[in-house]
Formats: C-alpha cells, structure tokens, sequence
C-alpha cells in the first residue's frame, strides 16, 4: 500500500510510519516540521508544507496523484489545551481548516480512504470507568471542539465523495517504542515526571482527594505502539468508494491512578524524591478510561502493553538521550 502520513514526523506519526514501513508499505510524510523532527523519520520522503495555508491544496493533490497514494493517515494538529484555550480561532483555522484542505486535496485526486487522529478529549468532563463511543461528546477546550468538528467534517465527506474514513479517540498514550521517537514534549505526565526528577524536583501530582481508591485521578494509559498499531488495523478496515465513518477508542480499558504512574517511574529511575501533592487542575475529572470492547469486537485490535512497558520504555528512551547528549 502507498500511504501518506500527515504529521508523520510527530511522536505518534513517527511509530506508525516506522511500522508501515517495516511491513512493506511505501510512506509519504507531509509535515511542516513546526513541533515534528524529520531526524525521527530518516530516509522516509518528506513533503514540506503547512496544510492550514489554502496553497496546500494543490500542492497535496498533486503528491497524492503522482504518488499513487492510496490511502491517508492524518496526524497533523496543534494540540496544546492552554493554547487552544488563548488562540481558539487559531486553533479552528489550523486543525479544522487544515483537515478541510486535506479533503479537498483527496477529494481532487480521487483517494477515499482515511484514519483520523481524534482525542478522547471530544468527551470533555466525562467521568467514568467505561467510556463508550456512544457516550455524549462535549469538549471542555477548543482543542476538543476542534476534533469533534474533525469527526463530524470526516463523516460528511465520506457521504459526499465516497470516503472510507475511521477515527480514533487516544486516551492517554505515553512510553516508546524506539529510543529515538520517544516523547519529548513537556506536555503530558510521563515526560513531566522526568522534567522534575532531572531537575532534582518532586514530580507534582495535582489533587489526591478525588473519590479513587488514592485519592488521584485515575486515567487509561496506553503504549504508543498499540496506539500506532491500531492506525495500521484502522487503514486495513477502509475500503475505497464505501463512504462510511466509524469511531473507535483506543484504549486498554484499563484504569491506573496518576500516584502508581509516578511512584512506578520514581521506582524505576531509583530516585527518592517524594512526589509533591498540590491543588486540583479545574476541570479534571476523578476517573478517566475507556471502554475498548468496539475496536476489539469489530477489528480485532487490543493493547498488548501494561503500565511497566509504559513506564521502562519511556524512562530507557530518556536515559538513552541523556547519554546522546
């Protein structure tokens, strides 16, 4: 298969390119480089443009035909909350508006097949242990809105030029599969926790008065190799022409409070600090995590990783880049 990765420089991009490419598959990447690292993706074609700017239009048509591209894994977004929040026009223009060119550029080029990078953020302040596709969608952030327009705009288009298009709602994914693709922002708690142990800080755990076994809010963690993974399951399932949609959550179904994650990381790194206990983040909810019985029954997809390969795969990619550097 001929596969165009958009974002496929990104943490998650970057894994799932590697499996296509170790599976056979011929990979383009289009990427504006802006939070992506072409040294993730080595060798691999590299489209560079910004898919927000009309001028992508054209320019991804054209790839998509002299390509051949049969098929389309979209990944590039900004998917920072706090920013969301400050710039949410910005952030319609640049998720939405870039998904829109895309589809336009599909729609030129005759590709209809389609996996789309959604957020179990559509859910907004849902709380329980079994969160269902079918659960109601209202994102409590603009970066949330903007994935659930994503969704509801993918659908459309496969009713109107035949697009076969799955969407995946990640809950939280973390770990490595690759030393050199791990996760280097600073934005979710695996990489947090490790920001505060180089600094010889104690990792911050924001409540512990929340109706959980700990006390902590409880979230499903899932290895980035079973979240790239399920995008290679996804792409299968699509067919060209058959104008359907269909959301699945990618999860373990799982739930692990946010102390056993840091303590299991402090484990880990031997360290003795001793995490910091601090005011609740407004809107987080107590209990977090998904219900993967779709994605299970109807593709066959399960996680195959635990918190441990969460958690070592993560702390051996930063230790491998500590000595790097």
């Amino acid at each position: 298969m001929r596969i165009l990765v958009t974002g496929g420089a990104g943490y998650i991009g970057a894994h799932v390119v590697r499996l296509l490419v170790e599976r056979g598959d011929e990979v383009v990447i289009a990427d504006d480089l802006v939070t992506g690292d072409a040294a993730r993706v080595p060798g691999i074609r590299m489209l560079a443009v910004d898919l927000a700017s009309l001028e992508s239009i054209g320019v991804l048509a054209q790839s998509l035909r002299e390509e051949q591209i049969d098929a389309v894994l979209h990944f590039a977004a900004r998917k920072q909350v706090g920013e969301s929040v400050e710039r949410p026009a910005w952030y319609y223009q640049q998720n939405v508006g870039g998904l829109a060119n895309l589809l336009l550029a599909m729609e030129e080029a005759g590709v209809t097949r389609l996996v789309f990078s959604s957020s179990a953020a559509v859910y907004g302040a849902a709380s329980g242990s079994a969160i269902s596709e079918d659960a109601p969608t209202a994102p409590a952030n603009p970066y949330g809105g903007t994935k659930l327009a994503g969704e509801q705009l993918v659908g459309d288009a496969g009713a109107a030029f035949g697009l076969s298009a799955v969407s995946l709602r990640y809950f939280n994914v973390a770990g490595a599969g690759w030393p050199e693709l791990a996760d280097r922002a600073r934005l979710n708690l695996v990489p947090m926790v490790f920001e505060r142990i180089d600094a010889g800080l104690p990792p911050l755990i924001f409540g512990d008065d929340y109706d959980t076994p700990d006390g902590t809010c409880v979230r499903d963690y899932v290895h980035v190799l079973d979240v790239a993974q399920a995008h290679l399951t996804a792409v299968d399932h699509t067919v060209s022409g058959r104008g359907d949609h269909e959301v699945f959550n990618i999860g373990t179904g799982e739930g692990t409070s946010v102390r056993r994650v840091v303590e299991a990381i402090l484990e880990l790194a031997g360290s003795s600090l001793v995490p910091e206990v601090v005011e609740r983040r407004a809107g987080d909810a107590a209990v977090v995590v998904a219900s993967a019985a779709k994605i299970q029954h109807r593709l066959g997809w399960r996680a195959s990783y635990d918190l441990d390969d969460i958690v070592r795969s993560a702390w051996d990619a930063h230790v491998a880049a500590g000595v790097a550097r």
